[in-house]
């Protein structure tokens, strides 16, 4: 595998003298007959999903079902996947399970009570970030994350997912200092929901999309992060 990361609002943009982004059509050609030149094997592509703010880089998702409008409808998104695989190139999309923005239109206090974060912000915020964090001890907010999940695979055609901050989900005290954090029910660092999540998740792409494929970004060399569910992992 040779990887391409690409930026989507930054890898091509329109002229000085008109500003704004090229379209999902546009990348469909542009980008698919360089990623072919290069000889890359695959696309990643940091979030499309919808998101707020564009120096985020896309990491602080506010729409996990939507690709961005910034560059087109959900359709020129499915052209694009679909160019990609009739060059030869898998698709792999970043996706962030491990927090959100607290943009009131959005997910954050959503009927008025953190519906989807934790309440206590020694375990439902990220202050290095300014995000929030699931509340993995919800099954509706573990369902509602593996959904998102299955619903790129199902409906846009990804071949896998890069897990985005997997280290931050791991951990209850992940950039926390004494006295900032909530032990577990073991009295331990590990979030144990969160641990059950990607277990789930890894779990029910492999069932459900055999040849998929998933992708962790973890920092801290926590034991067997990509072995298999059932061999431990």
């Amino acid at each position: 595998m040779a990887i391409y990361e690409v930026n989507l609002h930054s890898w091509q943009r329109k002229s000085l003298e008109e500003y704004g982004y090229i379209t999902y059509s546009d990348y469909a050609h542009q980008l698919v007959e360089y990623v072919k030149e290069m000889g890359y094997t695959h696309v990643e592509f940091m979030p499309v999903m919808e998101h707020p703010f564009d120096l985020s880089w896309g990491y602080q998702v506010t729409g996990y079902f939507a690709p961005t409008s910034r560059f087109g409808k959900p359709e020129d998104f499915m052209y694009l996947v679909d160019r990609l695989h009739q060059a030869g190139i898998g698709v792999i999309m970043d996706w962030v399970p491990a927090h959100f923005p607290k943009d009131a239109w959005a997910l954050a206090w959503f009927d008025g009570t953190p519906l989807y974060e934790y309440p206590d912000s020694r375990i439902g915020e990220h202050r290095d970030w300014g995000t929030l964090v699931f509340n993995y001890e919800k099954n509706e907010v573990q369902n509602f994350l593996l959904a998102s999940a299955l619903f790129w695979f199902d409906k846009y055609h990804i071949d896998g997912i890069r897990v985005d901050a997997v280290s931050s989900m791991l951990y209850r005290n992940y950039s926390r200092q004494d006295g900032e954090w909530i032990p577990n029910r073991y009295g331990g660092v590990e979030n144990l929901e969160a641990i059950d999540l990607l277990k789930k998740l890894n779990t029910i792409i492999y069932r459900e999309f055999p040849g998929a494929f998933t992708v962790a970004e973890e920092s801290t060399a926590w034991p067997l992060i990509s072995r298999p569910v059932h061999l431990g992992g």
